[in-house]
């Protein structure tokens, strides 16, 4: 090895230990058992667990809570608690057993058939297929409930709140007769007697249902039911339609995954109207809970609705500071009906209302100056105008 560079000897046996080295894993992996597989190709064979708070619970939430919950059992199953659903209905088959999913109804109910119709949900299209075998994994893997235990369902119909302090009143509203008073409270909206003009010592009723927050309670025209918007803020939207004469819970829709506001009854009280954290503006029919409008023209959460004496164009306000018209019937948005120039407005507008036979709105925000405007343009668009403004209101100190 002389006259080799120094480094020559250490290069040629760290060589030679790699060929060995290479030898070596090849005579293990011949002599490894047939049919023995890996650590790492086990792991991907067993399907990864399935949460029920983060995969299962938004899927019920958005099409089967609203109609199986404390307030509204139907088929006499509730589908808001694990321990519930596991429980047989008015069927007397159980919801879900756990590891057995062919044994479980609630499968069966979900399941389409050759024709593509499936039991449940009753109204709207089946779940989707991934949908479907997601809730068969869960209910396979044992139908664990892994809620925290901040998260879980702690206010219901048999478990009212209780306050320790007086709650913040988002909404309130009389009756067309003048006989009752509605209150928005947590979880709950809390009708008073007030015909005989004292202050009532305690509610007539309790309506609670599944929504945290009620945003906003509303009397129908004919006084026979109250609409009710909230939710449980970036979980679920609620729509709640309720019986005033016997406090039943008539339809619960659940819309989107956040508050929705500023319900509103069309005046002859089928559709109710509201605003979303989606920036959308939505109606729905009050007896079925179908979808008939969605507007998603604003550029901010929607936060009021009001629909025109006529009932054939809605108004929404938002927090994009503007006031938008949209057509009923073909579900377009016709114009702003507030300037659009930058600065003409400041803050979010948060409430609007009409008058009973003219088409004239007042809208309010941020800025504490209401602001009386016409619903349909009288002249040509002008950029920076404020041609549909009829005058300012007397300025208010707050939002």
């Amino acid at each position: 090895m002389r006259g080799l560079p120094s480094g020559r000897p250490t290069f040629l046996k760290l060589g030679a230990f790699l060929v060995g080295a290479i030898l070596a894993l090849s005579l293990w992996a011949s002599l490894w058992p047939a049919g023995t597989i890996s650590v790492a190709t086990a792991a991907e064979a067993t399907p990864a667990p399935v949460s029920y708070h983060r995969q299962i619970r938004p899927i019920l939430q958005a099409n089967c809570q609203g109609c199986h919950q404390p307030a509204k059992p139907e088929g006499g199953y509730v589908m808001t608690d694990i321990a519930l659903m596991v429980s047989p209905g008015d069927s007397g088959s159980a919801g879900i057993v756990p590891g057995k999913p062919d044994e479980s109804h609630l499968i069966a109910q979900i399941t389409p058939d050759a024709d593509g119709k499936a039991e449940m949900p009753k109204s709207g299209k089946p779940l989707a297929a991934a949908d479907i075998a997601l809730i068969r994994q869960w209910i396979t893997q044992g139908a664990k409930d892994d809620t925290p235990a901040s998260a879980g369902q702690r206010v219901d119909k048999d478990h009212p709140p209780v306050y320790s302090r007086q709650p913040v009143i988002t909404s309130l509203d009389f009756s067309p007769d003048g006989t009752l008073l509605a209150v928005s409270g947590f979880h709950e909206v809390l009708l008073f007697d007030v015909s005989k003009g004292t202050v009532p010592e305690a509610p007539l009723r309790r309506l609670v249902g599944l929504s945290e927050r009620i945003e906003r309670v509303r009397f129908s025209p004919d006084g026979s039911k109250l609409a009710v918007t909230g939710g449980s803020p970036a979980r679920m939207g609620e729509v709640q339609v309720w019986n005033v004469a016997d406090g039943a819970l008539v339809r619960s829709v659940p819309v989107t995954f956040d508050t929705v506001y500023g319900g509103s009854w069309s005046p002859d009280g089928t559709l109710i109207a509201f605003g979303c954290a989606d920036n959308t503006l939505r109606a729905i029919r009050a007896e079925t809970g179908e979808q008939v409008l969605y507007q998603g023209a604003h550029e901010d959460w929607v936060l009021d609705t009001v629909f025109a004496p006529k009932g054939d164009h809605v108004i929404s306000v938002g927090r994009d500071m503007t006031v938008k018209l949209t057509e009923l019937a073909t579900q377009r948005f016709v114009d702003n009906i507030t300037s659009i120039t930058p600065g003409a407005l400041r803050g979010g507008l948060t409430a609007v209302d009409r008058h009973p036979t003219l088409d004239h709105v007042v809208v309010a925000g941020a800025d504490g100056l209401p602001r009386a405007y016409r619903i349909h343009r009288h002249s040509a668009r002008v950029i920076g105008d404020d041609a549909n403004l009829i005058f300012p209101l007397f300025p208010v100190t707050g939002r």
